[in-house]
């Protein structure tokens, strides 16, 4: 018997589970190289609009000029820019109300608070399934391997003599679900720890700045 062992012919002659798995596998992949690669461009904007930010904040200018030139863009503000946004705009009107410098660096400290967790929730968004697809694609392929193989053996039951080019085809198309699945899941984790590493490190200067930001509304205020 001569079997064509091409991978196309493999793939078309898989049993129906399989090829379920298959394209299961094939979905997880696509839309895990989806996030990397809309990740990939979020981290660096987030990561250039900082730096941009810092030079700005950190260069003498008057804080309440840089508010009004943030708060007249048509666009929300993100990252360190909406930290300061927020936080501002909460300690003007805390300071018009109340002489009480505790409370009204605290009201303006809580905003921001809030506003980084926002930041954070954007930031980690779509990690959550790169972590996935990387730790379970290799045992979704792995279950159709193992049912692609149950088969073969199942169908031997059926002969006289079995050989190896019987049952080689079969198991063949079944280790395909298996490379699929490592194929799936090495991009994924690879990205996730990659990202996870860079939203990180943009957390811990977000919050880095909200310390020093606090600090010089603590000065202005005392």
């Amino acid at each position: 018997m001569n079997a064509d062992l091409s991978l196309i012919t493999l793939i078309a002659e898989a049993s129906l589970l399989v090829k379920l798995v298959m394209l299961l596998l094939l979905a997880i992949s696509v839309y895990s190289w989806f996030l990397i690669f809309r990740k990939s461009s979020e981290l660096s904007q987030a990561k250039k609009d900082a730096d941009s930010f810092e030079d700005k904040f950190w260069s003498g200018n008057e804080l309440n000029k840089l508010y009004e030139d943030i708060s007249s863009r048509p666009h929300a503000s993100q990252g360190m820019e909406g930290i300061f946004e927020v936080g501002f705009k909460e300690f003007v009107r805390l300071k018009k109300s109340s002489s009480d410098s505790g409370l009204v660096l605290e009201g303006a400290q809580r905003v921001m608070r809030i506003s980084l967790a926002r930041e954070i929730d954007r930031l980690e968004m779509s990690l959550p399934f790169l972590a996935t697809a990387g730790s379970t694609s290799p045992y979704i392929g792995l279950f159709g391997t193992v049912w692609g193989i149950m088969n073969s053996f199942i169908a031997l039951g059926d002969v006289q003599q079995a050989t190896l080019s019987m049952v080689a085809p079969g198991i063949s198309e079944a280790l395909i679900a298996t490379a699929m699945g490592l194929f799936a899941a090495i991009p994924a984790v690879v990205a996730y720890n990659k990202y996870s590493h860079e939203v990180e490190r943009l957390i811990n200067r977000y919050d880095t700045f909200l310390e020093e930001f606090s600090s010089i509304l603590q000065r202005q205020h005392s």
